[in-house]
């Protein structure tokens, strides 16, 4: 049976989610008022509704979120204002696993994929965030604040003190998905306790967020036919892992010329200062302030899937 280990160095981290930020334009009133529409009827003025409100100026809205947007920018020690993303793809692209990274029987028992990169031409990257030990409500705040997606990949052992944290991370418009029940090496275990691993999981997201995952990470990136074939049996469709690990004090790169790539997976952590020398607001700094020098734009991985 063949084995795929990631070549991660030490892995026992442990680390989740938020993003969209609601701004709404608010018109103002003038008069005018009358009933019937008979002679001496009062007409709405030109730009107004049949009640005599201004009619939303998109320019303005537009002008509005920008102002907020650069107020955001600052307030959270970034460089630039964050791109935003194009609409999500109205034909998803088609995901297969990555050169070198399938198993035995990956297309013809349909087994779920694993990839580091989406295909599009869009210029933009997949935040994913691991784990869920560190609960800052500072970083919900941020993501929020600036509309950046993420996808959180959640093991049990670490959230199960506050289901409450990440419910509100989903709240505001980012996915919660499976990282196995207690974070294990899945391919030192056997087919059914893999399976005890991501089925399990699947009922607690179900019962605590709502739904049930249909993207999966194996932990520390390693996995064997046995985890793709008990993930599918789960009702996993993916298994993305990632091509770049963001730190809050450095980058890792999975490609030999270290250069972000068009869809990529970004993986980080729900880490803060017991585990590194910053908080993940820190963190997202660091990320945000490198993809944005780039060019990049932060997408929503579901909406490519």
């Amino acid at each position: 049976m063949r084995l795929v280990v990631q070549n991660d160095k030490s892995r026992a981290r442990v680390a989740l989610g938020c993003a969209a930020a609601v701004l709404a334009s608010t018109a103002l009133v003038t008069g005018c008022s009358g009933s019937g529409s008979g002679p001496g009827t009062a007409r709405p003025a030109a730009g107004q509704g049949a009640a005599g409100h201004a009619a939303p100026d998109p320019r303005a809205a537009r002008a509005a979120e920008h102002t907020r947007m650069v107020a955001a920018a600052k307030r959270w020690g970034l460089d630039e204002v964050p791109i935003a993303p194009p609409a999500p793809p109205k034909v998803k692209p088609r995901i297969t696993a990555r050169a070198g990274f399938e198993v035995d029987h990956q297309e013809d028992w349909g087994l779920p994929p694993v990839f580091t990169t989406v295909p599009t031409r869009n210029k933009v990257v997949f935040l994913t965030i691991d784990d869920g030990s560190e609960k800052d409500p500072r970083f919900l705040q941020m993501m929020r604040d600036l509309k950046i997606p993420y996808t959180a990949f959640l093991s049990n052992y670490l959230v199960k003190d506050d289901y409450g944290y990440f419910r509100k991370a989903q709240s505001y418009g980012n996915t919660l998905n499976n990282h196995t029940l207690t974070h294990p090496y899945l391919p030192g275990l056997s087919y059914e306790e893999q399976k005890h691993e991501i089925c399990d999981m699947q009922d607690i997201m179900q019962k605590q967020f709502g739904r049930r995952p249909t993207v999966l990470r194996p932990p520390y990136g390693n996995y064997n036919q046995d985890t793709l074939v008990a993930a599918k049996s789960c009702g996993i469709k993916y298994a993305p892992i990632w091509n770049e690990e963001v730190y809050v004090d450095h980058w890792e790169f999975r490609e030999d010329d270290q250069q972000l790539r068009r869809g990529d997976i970004v993986l980080t952590h729900f880490r803060g200062r017991s585990d590194w020398d910053g908080t993940m607001v820190d963190d997202m700094r660091r990320f945000l302030n490198k993809v944005t020098r780039e060019g990049y734009a932060v997408a929503r991985l579901e909406d490519y899937l």
